[in-house]
């Protein structure tokens, strides 16, 4: 038996964390039964699963592509709105989906993947997975920014969010910002609540993996040693939740 969620984000539909929302949401059948309890356990070998109305079965191809996300296009592999998602821009054999979000106006690196177990560790904030993000700011900040973002900045009612931030070559609306979350527009709202507004916000690194030459808007897929890289980063902590 194995958790249903689980058994989603190995068939490569989606990950954990977006599995159990679309089992809440009622998108998710398990022998005909429309299944909203997150938690619910599935024998892959008997039961039949299928996600608004359409079977699902494992991945049999692990894939793992890297894209420079250009702004305008939602980090989903479907909008509502009929909007541009990234999905527009890659095209590959195998269906895909986003690890973790960058908002329509970030662009920069974004893993595309049908491994949904790597995705979930890549995103928990239990693994503590660095990301690497370039800014611009409107403003000149203060240098006192610097111990702002490592003391915490509230930005919700969880426990305050930090980051290590450095500037760039003195220039004081240039710095590169790291955190090891990834909670809904983090970055920005951290700028936000200390009265700065971001112009840009770029991506550059996630973990091991480095955005490097590749162009905005262009995709690649990822080679043997960054998957491998990627799946050791992660490889430190045990357990599901």
């Amino acid at each position: 038996m194995i958790r249903l969620n689980r058994y989603l984000a190995m068939c490569g539909v989606c990950s954990r964390r977006q599995a159990d929302e679309m089992i809440l949401a009622g998108a998710v059948a398990c022998n005909g039964e429309i299944v909203r309890t997150r938690g619910t356990q599935i024998d892959p070998a008997r039961d039949d699963v299928r996600v608004n109305g359409e079977r699902v079965r494992r991945a049999e191809i692990l894939t793992y592509v890297m894209l420079n996300k250009p702004p305008g296009y939602i980090t989903t592999a479907r909008d509502e709105k009929d909007r541009a998602t990234v999905l527009n821009l890659v095209r590959t054999p195998i269906r895909l989906f986003p690890v973790g979000r960058l908002d329509r106006d970030t662009e920069g690196l974004l893993l595309m993947t049908n491994d949904g177990e790597l995705a979930f560790r890549l995103t928990h904030p239990r693994y503590k997975v660095p990301k690497l993000y370039r800014v611009l700011l409107r403003q000149a900040a203060a240098p006192s920014l610097v111990a702002s973002f490592r003391r915490g900045v509230r930005i919700d009612a969880l426990r305050p969010a930090k980051g290590e931030l450095r500037f760039v070559a003195g220039d004081r609306r240039r710095c590169e910002v790291t955190i090891h979350e990834g909670r809904n527009r983090q970055v920005r709202r951290m700028f936000e609540a200390l009265g700065l507004r971001v112009l840009q916000l770029q991506r550059l690194r996630l973990g091991p993996l480095a955005l490097g030459t590749l162009a905005l808007g262009a995709w690649r897929y990822l080679t043997d040693k960054e998957i491998a890289q990627l799946k050791q980063a992660v490889s430190q902590v045990d357990g599901d939740s």
